[in-house]
Parts: structure tokens; sequence; C-alpha cells
């Protein structure tokens, strides 16, 4: 869980998605460096990337936040194989922590329910101020929706047929 310190409140936004991909392919997209490369441009490998979704590895790479150029680091905190990943994100000043959860859904088992969950300290530091509620809502929603969209287009798209992952 996020640590806010000082008793902050935490906002939550979360979204859900049906993919038309396994559950499989979908958690080789979250558990996979190199996949998670497809559907993050600019990945470049950090930290435990070769532990990667192991609790405590870290990813890094380089992203565009509004415009501006920051480096991203997600850091796996919970991981369920094929069921659930928590990851700490930081994004340059802005820190959350996202969780997945992944499950078959009932129409055939080559579509998938991805939920995502954002969790953010409800106001954050920013040079010269602080970011206030609505600000963070807003770029927490914008993470947990492009985020989202990016995975299941991935795992959308035509590939290879997904196998256990490489450990």
């Amino acid at each position: 869980m996020l640590r806010t310190g000082g008793g902050r409140r935490l906002i939550t936004v979360g979204f859900s998605a049906h993919v038309a991909a396994p559950c499989t392919r979908v958690w080789l997209a979250l558990a996979d460096p190199s996949q998670l490369a497809a559907w993050h441009p600019g990945l470049r490998p950090g930290e435990g990337a070769e532990r990667w979704p192991d609790e405590g590895a870290t990813l890094c790479w380089r992203a565009r936040l509004h415009g501006i150029p920051i480096e991203v680091r997600e850091t796996s905190v919970e991981v369920v194989e094929w069921e659930r990943l928590h990851v700490r994100l930081e994004l340059g000043l802005f820190r959350c922590d996202a969780t997945y959860t992944i499950a078959p859904l009932d129409d055939g088992p080559s579509r998938t329910r991805v939920g995502l969950q954002v969790q953010a300290a409800n106001e954050v530091p920013v040079v010269g101020g602080t970011l206030d509620r609505f600000g963070v809502r807003r770029v927490a929603t914008e993470v947990a929706a492009a985020r989202l969209t990016a995975l299941r287009e991935a795992c959308e798209a035509r590939g290879p047929t997904p196998g256990s992952p490489a450990r």
C-alpha cells in the first residue's frame, strides 16, 4: 500500500477492460520485460529487470508526461502469478501504486477481464508548490487509462502464441 505519511488521504481510480486475448497473453505482457517494451515505448532495462516481476524487482524507462521527459521506475510489490500484479510507479515526482488483476471471461478462453486500480496521495509536491487532489485525480486517471489501453492493444495485436514466462 502506498505510504503517505502524516495521515494524508489517498485518491483511488479504477478501470477495467475486456481484452480479446487469453489470460496467459495478458500476464506475459505484464511479466515479460521484452513484452513490456512493446507497449511501453522507450523502455530500457533497469536494476532487477532480469528478475521481473519478482517482488522488489525494478524496471526503468523514459517517458513523457504532459510533454515533459521523465524517468519512470516501476517496482513490483506483490505478485500472484497469472492473476495479480501490484507495482509502485514513480513518474518524476508523481508516485502511485498500480494493481492489475487478470481473470478469464465466461464467454470463452480467449477473452480476459483486466482490472487496473491506481492509488496516489491526494497531494503531490511539484516544483514551486503542490498538485492538489483534482490534479492528482486527473494524472492518476490519465496514467490508468493510458496503461490499460496500451496493454489491451498490445495483447490484442497478432503475435506468437504465449507460453510460460522465461524466468
